[in-house]
């Protein structure tokens, strides 16, 4: 009997987006998360195309967390026939569902503007939804002959990493992990016993300001830019940086720390993640306890004096007419789509105003160019200087950086066999491999796209 367990690594490999890995015993195959590669674009054209593997063969996909580079091609892969289970804690489930719906019209306009065929319709992504179970973390999972685990990996609510046990052999598939501690969420836990370990690398050679100062700094760029009567441009990402921030926020405003202006959540889909934030806003399993204390002492964390949620097209056109100072907090994340546009397409000229960063900015974003500071750049066909203030806040960053990497990876109960380093652009996956090796003396290499291995 073929006791042999392949692992194939058909994305994430020298690349941050587009985590796909196919794990695969004699009788069983499974997918460790299934998300779309995205660059300068939603979504690269390599998307639409078919997968390297049968859909229909595949038993059961585990998702570590709802971000579309985890789970936007789900719907592509039942649409080529997929009608296995999809296993994921009831967050994740929740917030895809959203982030999915949300992706529908994108990736059809995007379709249609590079003359491809529509990746999935709201039918398929219906489809799906039907097979996708919610498991509790630490509840072990059974699909024929390989086990499964979810741990929380502090990085969003609901977020995972997993352990698969196959032939005797436990993998631990690090999903993104959190940069804790978190004022919302629980911190990560730790990897236990593991025999390989794939690892994200998304800050894999470089170390984050200290999470101490991450508030003074957003508390000094506030006043900085209302002193000057300009306006606050934050590109935020839709889930957990939005959230973090409006809890920071909230106390800002709560304990006179900033003048009063208009603060504006312009974003309806990050109103509706929020929405589920409040859901899970007093589960144990999933909340910080110190904020589940706060909120049930009566401070609604997500909600404060001037701050504004505005839904519909027309309220976005609005928030033109209020004169700064303000504070516009919108999607998405990297510039790379969303109502940020519009005001970037306003405000990046100005002096007086200022664009913070507080997230991963991926090569080939538009975000990107504005932090690496390009004098103009191109929104909706008009070419647009950049003169405003440009900041950036490492510090709010929802990935853990080397040093708490390389500290999760002590949590071992025993050296592994080897490391394979993802989730990375190719300089941070290469400067975290060879960190391994020298620090904690395990073999640690950096997998290429559709590189396959046998965990013995």
């Amino acid at each position: 009997m073929n006791k042999r367990t392949r692992l194939t690594f058909h994305g994430g490999a020298r690349s941050v987006t587009g985590a796909n890995y196919l794990l695969q015993t004699q009788n069983a195959k499974i997918l460790i998360d299934c998300g779309l590669t995205q660059g300068s674009s939603y979504s690269e054209n390599s998307n639409f195309g078919p997968f390297p593997y049968n859909p229909k063969t595949i038993d059961a996909v585990l998702i570590t967390h709802a971000h579309i580079d985890h789970t936007g091609r789900l719907p592509h892969l039942y649409k080529q026939g997929f009608r296995g289970i999809i296993y994921s804690t009831a967050p994740t489930r929740d917030f895809a569902k959203q982030l999915l719906r949300d992706s529908v019209n994108i990736l059809q306009r995007e379709a249609k503007e590079k003359g491809l065929p529509a990746m999935y319709t709201a039918q398929d992504l219906h489809g799906l939804l039907k097979l996708w179970k919610k498991v509790p973390y630490h509840k072990k999972l059974k699909i024929k002959d390989i086990d499964g685990e979810f741990f929380d990996a502090g990085h969003i609510l609901g977020s995972s990493f997993i352990t698969v046990t196959a032939n005797d052999k436990r993998t631990v598939f690090s999903g993104d992990l959190g940069n804790s501690p978190n004022p919302l969420l629980k911190d990560i836990e730790p990897i236990g016993s593991a025999d390989y370990v794939l690892i994200e690398s998304t800050y894999g050679g470089r170390v984050h300001e200290d999470m101490t100062k991450r508030k003074k700094l957003l508390e000094e760029t506030i006043e900085n830019t209302i002193k000057a009567k300009g306006v606050l441009m934050i590109p935020a990402f839709a889930m957990e940086r939005t959230q973090q921030l409006l809890f920071e926020l909230n106390e800002l405003v709560e304990n006179n720390r900033i003048p009063r202006v208009p603060i504006f959540l312009d974003s309806p889909l990050a109103i509706k993640l929020t929405t589920i934030y409040k859901k899970y806003s007093q589960d144990p399993e999933y909340f910080d306890l110190q904020a589940i204390h706060h909120i049930q002492s009566g401070d609604e964390i997500f909600d404060f004096p001037g701050l504004q949620f505005t839904r519909t097209k027309r309220a976005s056109i609005k928030i033109n007419d209020i004169a700064a100072p303000k504070i516009i907090i919108a999607g998405s994340g990297m510039s790379n789509g969303g109502r940020i546009l519009h005001h970037e397409r306003r405000y990046l000229s100005d002096p007086k105003s200022t664009i913070l960063f507080i997230g991963y900015q991926a090569e080939n974003t538009l975000g990107r160019r504005i932090l690496e500071r390009d004098k103009s750049i191109t929104i909706f066909g008009q070419k647009v200087s950049v003169r405003c203030n440009i900041r950036a806040i490492g510090g709010y960053s929802a990935h853990a950086d080397q040093p708490k990497l390389l500290e999760w990876l002590r949590t071992a109960s025993h050296k592994p066999n080897k490391v394979f380093v993802v989730q990375g652009e190719e300089d941070q996956a290469t400067a975290l491999a060879k960190k391994i090796k020298s620090d904690l003396s395990i073999e640690a290499v950096v997998p290429s796209l559709g590189d396959e291995v046998t965990l013995d």
